[in-house]
């Protein structure tokens, strides 16, 4: 057994990984009610050995939002199990569309169109969303894209496509490269983040900011989610990669 597994992780290391997590700083885009992060040195090399404080909101840079961010007595991110944090990803690509519409919202038609060009989404699959947004990073006036009222312009989910996956299609957490699951235009329609609150309250987890999801295959690559496991925790930043099926050139 421990030949196969030695076995294993020789092919996966020669595939070709995909890192889906931005760096963050104290000058990156993030969610308008949180303080911006600091970074704190509190002993240099000069003195020995380097070390930092860090301060910033759990739902911060790339991040996993566990069920209880939103939900009240369900899980916290300690509580996430290691095997549904490693899922088969699926890319919806809408990139085009967000291109010439910025409140582009995803639509149960838009999940069958998908369909009929890869095949039936999956149960017990990550389904991310590419918008292309990620490439406004790190630049916060473009990553909020506010109009003349100051309202943003960002695209996301819709009811009716959310509830499709988790019900129809049986799928296990979701991800997108903005700050909310909600579109722009969802939220000031319904004045709260109802597909957010939707998808935490189906016990499963997000994940928000990623990047790099032009550089993943619709089907096929594995999704994982690493995370530190702080006790108690609503949401924390993740180091999000994907595993393609073929080989690293």
């Amino acid at each position: 057994m421990p030949h196969e597994l030695a076995k294993a992780i020789l092919y996966i290391k020669q595939r070709k990984w995909v890192d889906l997590t931005h760096a963050f700083g104290p000058d990156t885009p993030h969610f308008e009610a949180f303080n911006d992060a600091t970074f704190e040195t509190l002993f240099n090399h000069d003195e020995g050995f380097f070390a930092q404080q860090f301060s910033f909101a759990g739902q911060y840079g790339t991040h996993i939002d566990a069920p209880i961010h939103f939900i009240r007595d369900t899980r916290y991110i300690h509580e996430l199990t290691l095997k549904e944090l490693i899922l088969p990803l699926i890319v919806i690509d809408v990139s085009k569309e967000v291109e010439n519409n910025h409140h582009f919202t995803l639509s149960i038609d838009d999940l069958f169109a998908f369909e009929k060009i890869h095949g039936k989404i999956e149960p017990n699959t990550f389904v991310a969303l590419r918008t292309d947004w990620s490439k406004r990073w790190p630049d916060k006036d473009a990553f909020n894209n506010k109009d003349e009222e100051g309202n943003n312009q960002i695209p996301g989910w819709g009811m009716d496509a959310l509830q499709f996956l988790f019900e129809e299609r049986k799928i296990q957490a979701i991800g997108h490269e903005t700050y909310d699951t909600d579109s722009a235009m969802e939220l000031q329609k319904n004045g709260a983040l109802i597909g957010e609150y939707y998808v935490l309250d189906q016990d499963t987890y997000q994940i928000e900011l990623m990047a790099n999801l032009d550089r993943v295959p619709a089907k096929g690559a594995y999704i994982f989610n690493i995370v530190a496991k702080p006790e108690n925790a609503s949401g924390f930043p993740v180091r999000s990669f994907a595993i393609l099926p073929e080989a690293e050139s």
